[in-house]
């Protein structure tokens, strides 16, 4: 008999109404959990089966339950622990203060789901009552009081992402302005400013791939000091972009066909940011190979 438990990490998120869950629930997705909202508890164990049969193919599972399954939810701690005797399982709760949570909900205009005809802080108050046992047998508890969704979202990062993984990933892309400047970048270069090795009759069929095209463009007055300096100047924006939980950008790099001059600097850059910490760099030639 094989006593050992399946592989695969499962989450419950839950907590206070207005602490954070959906923010959790997105970044955890953006992590690549396999996130389900507003599950009821009774539904926890028949979900783990499915992903049994998945075969691997879901190995982090985040399950959102909490308080909008009416009384269902009173079941969680039981399920819980039947639950930890057949798998890996931990608990995040999200909690904020009284006066933090009314506010939330006063900036949205919604009620809270267990106001009923009473005022929110009433709502608040009954589900204090519901989640507490909960909360005292969490794993990770985060108090969100004082945080924004950037704030929190980074909170979560730091706590489930696996160790060494990039918090940002960066797409450095070359195109050509004749064929349209791309759609749903963050920021783009001109290197029209160097000499076109289209004019080079020995140059015109290759491309920034090639040696020769290499070294013709890096070896233009201006070439390796632009690289050099744009590279610099985006470690503070790569930086703040992990500091405000953007998970991807895009920085397009253009010449006139996205042939030669663009190419070589999509390298260059690339090769310049791989060691930027928690970036995952890619690179991708839009244009290459049109004629």
């Amino acid at each position: 008999m094989n006593d050992q438990k399946p592989t695969g990490e499962v989450l419950i998120v839950t907590g206070m109404s207005g602490a954070g869950r959906t923010t959790a629930a997105n970044a955890l997705e953006d992590l690549g959990w396999y996130v389900v909202d507003n599950l009821p508890p009774q539904m926890l164990g028949p979900l783990l089966e499915l992903t049994e049969l998945a075969a691997g193919a879901l190995p982090k599972i985040a399950a959102v339950v909490d308080v909008r399954g009416r009384d269902l939810f009173g079941q969680l701690p039981a399920v819980t622990r039947s639950l930890r005797d057949a798998r890996t399982l931990r608990t995040l709760f999200l909690d904020a203060s009284d006066d933090v949570l009314v506010r939330r909900f006063e900036s949205v205009r919604r009620p809270h789901p267990l106001q009923g005809d009473g005022t929110i802080i009433d709502g608040i108050e009954r589900e204090r009552e519901r989640v507490s046992a909960v909360r005292e047998s969490a794993d990770v508890v985060i108090d969100t009081s004082t945080l924004n969704i950037h704030q929190l979202a980074n909170r979560i990062v730091d706590e489930f992402s696996e160790s060494g993984a990039a918090r940002h990933t960066l797409t450095v892309m070359s195109f050509g302005f004749k064929y349209g400047l791309p759609t749903d970048v963050d920021l783009v270069a001109d290197m029209r400013f160097l000499p076109n090795p289209f004019w080079i009759p020995e140059l015109k069929a290759l491309t920034g791939e090639d040696p020769e095209v290499r070294e013709y463009v890096l070896t233009r007055p201006g070439a390796v000091e632009f690289i050099d300096a744009y590279a610099k100047a985006l470690e503070p924006v790569l930086a703040g972009y992990q500091r405000e939980n953007k998970r991807h950008s895009v920085v397009a790099v253009g010449c006139t066909g996205g042939k030669h001059r663009s190419v070589v600097t999509v390298r260059e850059l690339a090769d310049r940011l791989s060691g930027t910490s928690g970036v995952e760099v890619k690179v991708k030639h839009r244009d290459l190979g049109r004629e």
